[in-house]
């Protein structure tokens, strides 16, 4: 079987979870004896070569609709139904402000417009101008052979948003588990506060700041900024305190090291699928304090400690609890039983199957 993942164009210059996912899952493909290749969305893709495509990004669907048209090939899609309308809503300045306006749909279609427009991405398929967000979503929807949310919650608010006969297969988002090696005696700092993102508004950076200035923490910011989020990275830069350390994005070999060290990692976003760098992090044995908001609980129970992204007073306090709790072994064994890159690998390749043996 030969398969092309075609994800974002900007996939690798703006590294984020779906880099990882795409990757991993390509990568542990090939172990299982599959021809997979990562496309981007801007390439120009023989598609005959191929079986299958598998896109990723439903809240792109302009790239899903350009190639599944042109490439007249059965495909499957890695949903990652990211709900950004809250943050858009409530949280964005300036000109975003008038998002609070307008429907999630409506939204995402100016957004993307507006790439096109600063020539960010390239206008790929002109049915999408007519069609707009929603209609083009159910239509990718109602052509797939298989989607393929991240948990069964996240296929219950694709269900609930956009209704289809489309089936789905659930795929675990994972972490490497021999790259992400617990040593039960490394030194750590449990005033060591580590959060592994994209910095940008939806991950919710500015009120993290907010929470721990000046405290006892020390707080590690590890990632780059969005590129159309300059402003907010300077709004961070500029208030924080002595105690707030920004590191520039890591390629995930060297990651460890701060994993290792940490006491606490947090994620206090406004919303999320998962988390790759909680899973990361709790494998490693970090105390994980992540937003109540997405489909987090699904993937972390009772063994995370959550906080109200809106409220620093409630992520502070979700990390001082998650300083002095004992690590949870329970959250580890879990993750290296169910959520795995090899894991996820296999549910693919049964998703792939299912979809060629009915064409």
């Amino acid at each position: 079987m030969r398969v092309s993942i075609i994800a974002r164009s900007t996939l690798y210059t703006v590294p984020g979870g779906d880099t990882v996912q795409a990757v991993q899952t390509a990568l542990h493909l090939v172990d299982l004896g599959i021809w997979v290749d990562i496309n981007l969305t801007n390439d120009e893709i023989d598609y005959k070569q191929y079986d299958l495509l598998h896109f990723f990004n439903i809240i792109r669907p302009a790239d899903i609709l350009y190639h599944s048209h042109k490439a007249g090939k059965p495909y499957v899609v890695s949903t990652i139904l990211v709900d950004y309308s809250e943050y858009d809503k409530r949280y964005r300045k300036g000109i975003g402000h008038l998002f609070g306006y307008l429907r999630g749909d409506n939204i995402e279609y100016i957004k993307t417009i507006a790439r096109w427009l600063l020539g960010r991405d390239a206008l790929s398929s002109p049915s999408y101008l007519w069609r707009g967000q929603r209609r083009s979503i159910l239509h990718i929807l109602n052509k797939a052979g298989l989607i393929l949310p991240n948990s069964e919650s996240e296929y219950r608010r694709l269900r609930q948003a956009y209704p289809s006969g489309v089936k789905y297969e659930v795929v675990p988002n994972g972490i490497d588990p021999e790259l992400f090696l617990y040593k039960a005696n490394a030194g750590r700092d449990n005033n060591l506060v580590i959060c592994v993102a994209r910095i940008e508004g939806i991950k919710n950076q500015l009120n993290l700041i907010k929470a721990l200035n000046n405290t006892r923490f020390r707080l590690m910011l590890i990632g780059n900024h969005s590129l159309n989020q300059q402003a907010y990275y300077s709004e961070c830069k500029n208030i924080a305190a002595a105690n707030i350390e920004f590191i520039n994005h890591l390629p995930q070999d060297e990651l460890v090291a701060y994993y290792q060290r940490a006491g606490v990692h947090v994620l206090p976003s406004w919303f999320e699928t998962t988390g790759l760098s909680s899973l990361e992090a709790a494998a490693m044995g970090c105390n994980i304090v992540i937003t109540d908001k997405g489909d987090t609980r699904e993937y972390f129970g009772d063994d995370a400690f959550y906080c109200d992204p809106g409220s620093p007073e409630s992520i502070l306090s979700a990390i001082e609890h998650a300083s002095v709790a004992k690590h949870r072994p329970a959250l580890r064994e879990r993750i290296l039983q169910k959520y795995t890159w090899a894991q996820a690998a296999n549910c693919t390749l049964a998703a792939y199957q299912q979809v060629i043996t009915q064409q």
